[in-house]
């Protein structure tokens, strides 16, 4: 993911560190712990050929890859979907990979729909993309809808109208990336109270370049988490670490479901900084999620100097 980026040296010099959760959060979270939360992680696609040997087995078939990819993971950050609509046929057919697991695809809404023109002059392609989507069925989790950086609060009252015309039986999150989203308290408020009367959550985005976008709100008692990580540089470990004794304390507090997915320049080496988030997860939080399996037994993420 090139959002965020910045070059190598100067990473050491960014404040990684998390904000405070906002008082809005109190208002979400009620403080006792969720009797079953969910906690997904994953990708950001799973067609990625520097897998082979690594986490998909040698010689393994692009066509193939969806079946290993499954193996390691229980979500994924379907980004292929903001490219492409997609038919019920094809959608069924990645579904069908994941049979008799608890896997969640987690689709990015149509760029057709969200980068281009106004958001509710687009009732074809909105609907032909949730036609296809939702023959996910069991499979389906959140759908996120992640608006350009252009597209600024001068344009509230079209994002809001779109928001409420979108299906409730369906979960959404929105991504907002244009900075004056951020830079008035009253702005953020107003986004996140309209988010939580639509029951729609707020994506958070962790890039070294634009620290607004860690905003912490929760909107709704669930989180949909976009990490993008810098290739194994050693402050992605640290960040790591400060994002699970945060999901920890959510957790303690109430919050239902948790997504994860990480994103690299690089991502052949995504598959190591998400063992590494799996290991800190089950210890710090108490879980049992599956740690990604490399081909070689004993590899371990490889930290940059």
């Amino acid at each position: 993911m090139e959002f965020g980026r910045v070059p190598l040296a100067d990473l050491n010099n960014i404040d990684f560190s998390l904000p405070p959760d906002p008082l809005f959060n109190k208002e979400i979270l009620k403080g006792k712990p969720a009797s079953k939360p969910k906690v997904y992680v994953g990708c950001a696609k799973w067609g990625r050929v520097e897998w082979v040997g690594k986490i998909y087995p040698l010689k393994t078939k692009e066509k193939n890859f969806l079946d290993q990819y499954v193996q390691h993971y229980n979500s994924v950050e379907l980004n292929v979907t903001h490219y492409k609509v997609y038919g019920p046929r094809g959608i069924q057919k990645w579904a069908a990979k994941a049979d008799g697991k608890d896997f969640v695809f987690c689709p990015k809404m149509f760029q057709g729909v969200t980068h281009r023109g106004n958001l509710n002059e687009k009732g074809f392609f909105l609907n032909e993309f949730l036609r296809g989507i939702v023959a996910f069925e069991e499979h389906l989790g959140p759908i996120f809808v992640q608006l350009s950086d252009t597209f600024s609060p001068k344009r509230k009252d079209e994002l809001f109208d779109f928001l409420k015309s979108l299906p409730a039986d369906l979960q959404f999150f929105v991504e907002v990336r244009h900075p004056d989203w951020f830079g008035k308290q009253e702005t953020r408020d107003e986004l996140s109270a309209t988010l939580k009367e639509l029951n729609i959550g707020a994506v958070i985005t962790d890039a070294a370049g634009r620290r607004d976008c860690a905003h912490m709100y929760l909107t709704i008692p669930k989180t949909f988490i976009r990490y993008v990580g810098n290739n194994l540089h050693p402050t992605d470990l640290t960040r790591i670490d400060d994002w699970v004794n945060r999901m920890k304390r959510w957790l303690d507090d109430g919050l239902q479901e948790l997504y994860v997915f990480v994103h690299m320049d690089d991502e052949g080496t995504s598959p190591d900084l998400t063992v590494y988030l799996v290991d800190k997860l089950n210890e710090v939080c108490g879980l049992s999620l599956q740690r990604p399996k490399f081909i070689q037994e004993g590899q371990s993420p490889k930290v940059l100097r």
